[in-house]
């Protein structure tokens, strides 16, 4: 099997490994007890940032206390007494550094609300999306100068579900914010859904000055697995919390449902999705089944079903996600630790988007792209009861 020989390719010198066992604990604090011992970077870059999200919501569903801790310590230590986040440039644009801010608003939440440090740092970057590069429609650019007039689907979950939990916390009624909210989605929407599939270029580029762009469309021309899992993901976390009432509402709904028709239908037999997942590139050499967006699917499917988003019956299609990930992309130690095996490390709109470019591409060995995913699908898994 494809997945079988990947793993074993990148990680036949991993001797320290045990075929999966029948878990006796639950996998969400399995996997976040594990990151704590593998010495974890303290900063506000994103990968950090849903590290500590995954451990903080393994933490949160079973109840352990130390881990939690941990989670929370992290997240302080990172914002100082006078709200001041600690390496972050706030007339630096890069949508990346705004994930954090979920961190910010989870335990600012959850403290009661009290913590006024953590209040005036989601200001902050609040208060930088009203000073944020802009395409001419009205887009986030991902990042300035660089990507100028660029929009990619992972730009979408690193700022607009702080975007909307910040608002829903502080402005619930500003309309603006709500519209804003939802047109960054609508441009996404406009340039980058493939309606036959129902799944989502990369990006696109609102100038078409890029060598990647469409001449029609500016979109790029592959589907990268894991921009549509950060999309996925970030259409549920913002339904979470956007107004019913608001139009933009039903308009992010509708992009869900179709999003989830086309991941279940481009789901490979083998449970996972190809890295590129555009016609004709499954199957073909080079290509191979990608484990961050898997769990990322897998977690958006099941916390859209605990919230009635999506539709009951795609519970198989995540468990079938779930059987792979635990038979193939968690890898158990000797030591009772695990780890998180074939994430590729990124993908990028700077060079020119080629096949060519994903897949060369390099893997990782517990690379947080995928197991902070991991940790989520693993919380809906227990929530669920299954």
């Amino acid at each position: 099997m494809h997945i079988q020989t990947l793993t074993l390719a990148l990680f036949a010198s991993a001797t320290s490994t045990l075929a999966a066992p029948n878990a006796t604990k639950p996998y969400s604090t399995w996997m976040a007890s594990s990151f704590t011992q593998k010495g974890q970077s303290l900063n506000i870059h994103y990968v950090q940032a849903i590290i500590h999200e995954g451990i903080q919501k393994a933490a949160t569903t079973q109840k352990d206390a130390t881990l939690l801790s941990y989670a929370s310590k992290a997240v302080s230590s990172l914002v100082k007494a006078d709200g001041t986040i600690t390496g972050w440039d706030p007339l630096y644009y890069t949508l990346d550094d705004v994930r954090f801010g979920n961190n910010i608003l989870h335990f600012w939440n959850a403290g009661g609300r009290k913590e006024k440090k953590y209040e005036i740092a989601a200001k902050a970057l609040r208060d930088q999306l009203n000073r944020w590069p802009r395409t001419p429609k009205g887009g986030f650019w991902h990042r300035a100068p660089v990507y100028k007039n660029q929009m990619w689907l992972d730009g979408i979950y690193m700022a607009d579900t702080f975007y909307a939990t910040y608002t829903s916390y502080f402005e619930p009624n500003n309309v603006t914010a709500w519209n804003d909210i939802s047109l960054q989605f609508e441009l996404i929407e406009e340039h980058c859904r493939n309606h036959t599939s129902n799944l989502l270029q990369h990006g696109y580029s609102e100038d078409k000055s890029t060598v990647w762009a469409d001449p029609v469309t500016g979109a790029s021309p592959l589907v990268w697995n894991r921009a549509v899992g950060w999309y996925f993901v970030a259409l549920v976390e913002v339904l979470e919390v956007f107004p019913k009432s608001h139009p933009g509402y039903a308009k992010l709904k509708g992009y869900l449902t179709t999003l989830a028709d086309g991941l279940k239908k481009s789901q490979d037999a083998s449970g996972g999705w190809w890295l590129i997942m555009n016609e004709p590139y499954p199957g073909m050499k080079g290509n191979y089944i990608e484990s961050s967006a898997t769990a990322m699917f897998a977690y958006g499917y099941l916390k859209g079903i605990r919230l009635g988003l999506v539709d009951a019956a795609y519970k198989s299609t995540a468990l079938k996600a779930w059987d792979l990930m635990i038979d193939e992309f968690v890898q158990y130690e000797k030591n009772g630790t695990l780890s998180w095996t074939g994430t590729v490390e990124v993908g990028s709109l700077k060079g020119d988007a080629s096949y060519e470019y994903y897949i060369g591409v390099p893997l990782a060995l517990n690379d947080g792209k995928g197991a902070a995913p991991f940790m989520y699908t693993a919380t809906e898994i227990e929530l669920a009861g299954l």
